[in-house]
């Protein structure tokens, strides 16, 4: 079993800046992909960025040149420093990480999602 815990939601004014946090614990052989996803209200969830174990990152268009992923591999930690934020980035925030538990079993755990709030 995988834990992710997320840290860094909040309220903040359009053009405003926002830094979100994970870092995962538990049976950890290693962590391949981390990421970020999030859903709005009525929406379906959607990738925002994901950056992989040697940092290879893909990120969906709506939120390139303003947020940036990045990860230690060592804290087994990502984070999501979000920039220039817009109403339309309202959403929760789930962290996702795909992994090899130390019983060589593949699996994929979510955070409980952090809330991002952006006014105009």
């Amino acid at each position: 079993q995988v834990q992710l815990v997320e840290s860094g939601g909040g309220l903040v004014q359009a053009g405003g800046s926002l830094r979100l946090s994970c870092t995962a614990s538990g049976s950890i052989i290693s962590i391949t992909l981390m990421g970020w996803y999030r859903q709005a209200p009525g929406k379906q969830r959607e990738l925002v960025a994901t950056i992989t174990r040697d940092g290879i990152i893909n990120d969906a268009d709506s939120v390139k040149g303003r947020f940036a992923i990045s990860r230690d591999n060592a804290k087994n930690t990502v984070s999501l420093q979000m920039n220039d934020l817009k109403p339309e980035d309202t959403a929760l925030y789930y962290c996702n990480a795909l992994y090899l538990s130390r019983s060589f079993t593949p699996g994929r755990s979510w955070g409980q999602g952090t809330q991002v709030t952006v006014s105009s």
